[in-house]
C-alpha cells in the first residue's frame, strides 16, 4: 500500500473554491482502480498549542493506494488534468509526500 499526503496552499481566500473543483472531482478518483481513500482535510479547532495549524488557505489531501502503479495511473487520468487546470492559477504551492508503511 502507498500512502500520499499532498499539502496545497491557495492563494488568499481561495481554499473553499479549490475544495469544491477538489469535491466534484472525488468520485471519478474513487471509482480509479487501486484507490483506497481519498480525502481533503483542514485544521481542527479547538486544539490550542497542542496543534501546529496549516492556517486559512491550506489544506491537505489524504489519499491510499493499493501500489505504485494505481497511484502514478491516478496522476496520469484525464480527470486529474482538468482538476489541474481549473485550479492551477490560485494555487501557491503542492508538496506531495508518497510513503510507504513500516
Amino acid at each position: 500500500m502507498i500512502h500520499v499526503l499532498a499539502i496545497i496552499t491557495t492563494k488568499p481566500g481561495m481554499r473553499e473554491e479549490i475544495l469544491g473543483h477538489f469535491r466534484a472531482n472525488v468520485p471519478a478518483v474513487k471509482a480509479e482502480k487501486g484507490c483506497i481513500e481519498y480525502g481533503a482535510t483542514v485544521d481542527t479547532e479547538g486544539m490550542g498549542s497542542f496543534q501546529t495549524k496549516l492556517g486559512a488557505d491550506t489544506f491537505v489531501v489524504v489519499e491510499k493506494w493499493e501500489s505504485t502503479d494505481a497511484l502514478k495511473a491516478h496522476s496520469a487520468a484525464p480527470h486529474m488534468a482538468a482538476y489541474a487546470a481549473k485550479t492551477r492559477e490560485h494555487i501557491v504551492s503542492r508538496v506531495i509526500h508518497v510513503l510507504s508503511p513500516t
